[in-house]
């Protein structure tokens, strides 16, 4: 399948092809550079042209509510803007931020305080998100505000009739269980009734409707989990890593996914251990065990960043695998924390898919 002349024609004179972020059955989105009028920007483009024909139309109707939802929002500063739209091809604004489940804003008051009011804006005119269970359609921005992404489920309401207001509370109650998750001790007492109180629609669709949706998305569509590992990250991945500890020179391993042009999905192990020519070894011996598709990268690491209580920051390593570098530096703790790192962005393997989006200057708080 290819883009309508049009579509083709536009993104050909005015869209920079840089990093793929996300290939599945409903669409292709990556991050580039876009020509407007007022110069180059960067951006993120969404198309559906890899799209089989057999999930052609619920994407195309995906993609139309994604397109006429940032229409609506357009200038709210509560996600991303509208810079382009074709039929089967839009551009939005790039957002300079990393997803909730990646920032983990714990005990970050304000940052709730505007993700509450960025809400407030996308009800007062007339859409509702529809889709804010998942931390990843959350972005903690690099100047702490709270902005939200991926419309496609998004609905636009004429009036704040019943089906609005059940469809808000809804948003209001997912932003509240994310509160509950990284800053429990700010909830009102009135977030807390909320929390307890889901709507007859939810009550409805937790019973019946979630069992069909996930019946269809893990089987028919594949997804799995929600870093977009599909069943490589959840199933394959722990046998993998259970394979690569077997090796008396490895300490321990983090595998991540990260989206890949010719397979969709790939797979990136960090391995602690001394020696970097383990890796011929590590993958020789993941050929012969006959298990899972070995990982696409192995990187032998001195050590795997941590966290206070010492697991493995897939985070970062999850942004390293992505080559979304210069996502990293607002994640950095200490001087330390860059000097760790430092090695590993020199080392890294996934080089195939990467734009300049140049390493952060870990050299400097």
């Amino acid at each position: 399948m290819s883009l309508p002349k049009d579509d083709a024609a536009t993104l050909s004179a005015r869209w920079t092809e840089g990093v793929l972020l996300k290939r599945d059955v409903f669409s292709t989105v990556e991050r580039g550079r876009f020509r407007g009028d007022h110069g180059e920007v960067e951006a993120v483009l969404r198309r559906l042209d890899f799209v089989p024909w057999w999930s052609y139309i619920p994407a195309r109707h995906l993609f139309a509510r994604e397109r006429k939802a940032l229409a609506k929002a357009r200038g709210l500063n509560i996600g991303p803007e509208l810079l382009w739209a074709g039929r089967e091809a839009l551009v939005r604004s790039f957002i300079d931020g990393v997803a909730l489940h990646l920032a983990k804003p714990h005990g970050d008051v304000g940052y709730f305080r505007s993700a509450k009011m960025a809400l407030r804006r996308l009800h007062r005119a007339g859409v509702c998100h529809n889709d804010l269970a998942k931390e990843q359609n959350w972005l903690v921005g690099r100047d702490g505000r709270a902005y939200l992404t991926d419309f496609q489920l998004a609905h636009c309401f004429r009036t704040r009739g019943g089906l609005f207001r059940l469809a808000a509370y809804e948003d209001l109650r997912h932003l509240l269980k994310h509160k509950r998750s990284y800053a429990p001790e700010a909830l009102t007492p009135k977030e807390r009734k909320i929390l307890a109180r889901k709507s007859l629609i939810a009550s409805v669709w937790l019973a019946t409707g979630k069992k069909v949706y996930r019946a269809i998305t893990r089987g028919l569509f594949n997804f799995t989990d929600r870093e977009g590992g599909g069943r490589r990250l959840v199933n394959d991945a722990p046998v993998l890593a259970e394979l690569i500890r077997k090796n008396p020179e490895v300490r321990d391993t983090a595998i991540v996914a990260f989206a890949d042009r010719r397979t969709g999905v790939g797979l990136y192990a960090f391995v602690e251990a001394d020696h970097t020519v383990l890796e011929d070894q590590l993958r020789s011996d993941l050929a012969a065990a006959k298990g899972p598709k070995p990982p696409e990268h192995i990187q032998v690491v001195q050590a795997l960043p941590r966290d206070a209580n010492g697991k493995p920051r897939t985070e970062i390593l999850q942004l390293v695998a992505m080559n979304q570098l210069d996502l990293i530096e607002p994640m950095m703790k200490s001087e330390a924390d860059r000097t760790f790192l430092k090695d590993i962005l020199e080392q890294r393997k996934n080089l195939r898919d990467r734009f300049n989006f140049e390493a952060p200057d870990l050299n400097s708080p």
